[in-house]
């Protein structure tokens, strides 16, 4: 690199040796030192700039992709940890909701003392909380049993056995199917003095006598009670009057179904005036006793 230096009278070079020629700056003013790089030097450094950013860019690349294994197992030590505080946070929750219940640590601490007890005050709970038990079937494979007790078309009643105790749609689809079965013996549905088409010949085509419809007794069924229900049992009062078999088969015919596709019943009792377990001084809603309107 050669040095030029405005205003002096000689440039010499580094090595000492005079050079035969002179330059004179007479006309120019004095400036600061400037400095001339060559060509071939700066070429080299630019090429040396380049080898540099592509050896910088893939030291990035490979750091960027440690960096990103780093967060995966970050990222899945994060997710254990996670989860391990998600469950001790669950087994604290279930914990303290057992710590609010009073009642069913008082059962608990009975077991021991007075197993008899323990059991009773198990059955009241069950009772009272009835409707939020969920069945794992609703009906029974078993068929239906069904007796008759000095049965009185007039004057009976008539009684239900379920294998569970019947939550809040049971019952509401047994008092539909007696209030079903209520009015279309009411209105003479059920008369088995008039049943032209069901016993006349099927190859014949079939034909309905309006006089003769017309002439045949009437069947009414006169009076129903409300249902009662305590537990797994539930009676209702009838008075159909006229002793017509055809509305009590009926009945059978769709309570079946019931308990075979909604909910099981153990046995239909028709007549008697009591049935065992059946308490007649029960009349408490808390105690498993419930009255509906037909």
């Amino acid at each position: 690199m050669l040095t030029l230096y405005p205003g002096a009278s000689v440039i010499q070079p580094s090595n000492g040796v005079r050079p035969e020629f002179s330059f004179h700056f007479t006309s120019f003013p004095p400036s600061s030192t400037v400095k001339f790089a060559l060509r071939n030097h700066y070429a080299s450094s630019k090429a040396s700039f380049l080898v540099v950013k592509a050896k910088r860019s893939q030291d990035i690349s490979s750091q960027s992709f440690d960096i990103e294994i780093d967060n995966e197992d970050d990222d899945d030590d994060e997710e254990e940890e996670y989860e391990a505080r998600s469950s001790g946070f669950r087994g604290r929750e279930e914990e303290k909701n057992y710590d609010k219940d009073p009642e069913f640590a008082e059962i608990l601490g009975s077991c021991l003392d007075d197993p008899e007890k323990a059991r009773s005050k198990m059955e009241d709970r069950l009772r009272k909380k009835r409707n939020k038990i969920l069945h794992t079937k609703t009906g029974s494979g078993t068929p239906m049993k069904v007796t008759f007790n000095k049965f009185d078309f007039s004057n009976s009643y008539i009684w239900f056995e379920f294998y569970n105790a019947p939550l809040e749609k049971d019952i509401s689809l047994i008092c539909d199917t007696i209030r079903s079965w209520h009015i279309i013996g009411r209105l003479g549905g059920c008369n088995s003095m008039n049943m032209q088409l069901s016993q006349s010949p099927l190859e014949k085509r079939p034909s309905y006598d309006a006089i003769q419809g017309a002439n045949v007794n009437p069947t009414t069924f006169y009076n129903i009670g409300d249902l009662e229900v305590q537990d797994n049992l539930a009676r209702i009062w009838v008075d159909i009057g006229t002793s017509e078999p055809l509305i009590l088969d009926v009945l059978i015919n769709a309570l079946t179904q019931i308990s075979s596709d909604y909910i099981g019943i153990k046995q239909v009792v028709f007549g008697g005036s009591e049935l065992e377990n059946w308490k007649e001084n029960l009349t408490s809603e808390d105690a498993g006793y419930s009255v509906h309107q037909i």
